[in-house]
């Protein structure tokens, strides 16, 4: 759908040097392939089911940490359910992109804005499914979660990003962070950028404390970003 026929509210452009987009939840409705394989991999990990709502916590957050934290699962297991859960997930791992949003990553492209891609997901699985989506000639710069995991919280995959586009010569002095989780907005934070939380992602209400701005869909979004 075209962002102009999106519905739209008056709203302020945040006036961004740059934009950061996450992925999951935000560019790709990725939740029902994410939350799918991981009830199988704790399945197989023996460990008990958990509710939809808990489910829905692993989208977004480094998968190690969403299987600690909200699986229950032990630390002596991770190794073992995290390697049952990668081949289950990146099987379906290419999901669609939210509706709207390829088209407002091109409108701001055409207009001259630097785009990068700030996720959690290993880096290599995100760059296959931002080339699924047909959006990779437009990204400056796509970063992400190391193949080890060891480097995967939000605030450092921000810094990284936000160094990539400097090494491309881009002004990083108004760079917006999009996304739908907290951990968008405190990575945003912690660098002192502006964020805007997105309201059709996988976050709860009390997600967005902290934000610069909130878009309850992709037209707002579009206004925040300054394309009208």
């Amino acid at each position: 759908m075209p962002i102009a026929s999106l519905p739209q509210s008056a709203l302020t452009s945040l006036e961004p040097t740059a934009v950061l987009f996450d992925l999951d939840g935000t560019i790709s409705d990725s939740g029902a392939a994410i939350t799918s394989a991981v009830a199988e991999a704790l399945a197989a990990g023996d460990y008990p089911a958990i509710s939809q709502a808990d489910l829905l916590h692993f989208v977004g957050p480094p998968i190690r940490d969403g299987f600690r934290e909200f699986g229950g699962v032990a630390e002596e297991d991770l190794d073992r359910v995290v390697a049952a859960f990668r081949p289950l997930y990146e099987g379906r791992m290419l999901a669609p992109a939210f509706e709207g949003m390829p088209e407002l990553v091109r409108a701001l492209h055409s207009r001259g804005v630097p785009l990068a891609l700030a996720t959690s997901k290993r880096r290599a699985l995100a760059m296959q499914i931002v080339e699924h989506s047909g959006l990779t000639e437009y990204f400056t710069a796509q970063c992400g979660a190391s193949d080890d995991g060891t480097r995967a919280w939000k605030a450092d995959i921000v810094e990284d990003t936000l160094a990539a586009l400097r090494a491309e010569g881009v002004d990083v002095s108004r760079a917006v962070m999009v996304g739908d989780r907290d951990h968008d907005v405190n990575g945003a934070i912690t660098h002192d950028i502006l964020s805007v939380f997105v309201a059709w992602g996988y976050g709860t209400d009390e997600e967005r404390d902290g934000a610069s701005a909130v878009a309850t869909d992709v037209g707002e979004l579009a206004q925040l970003l300054g394309v009208s």
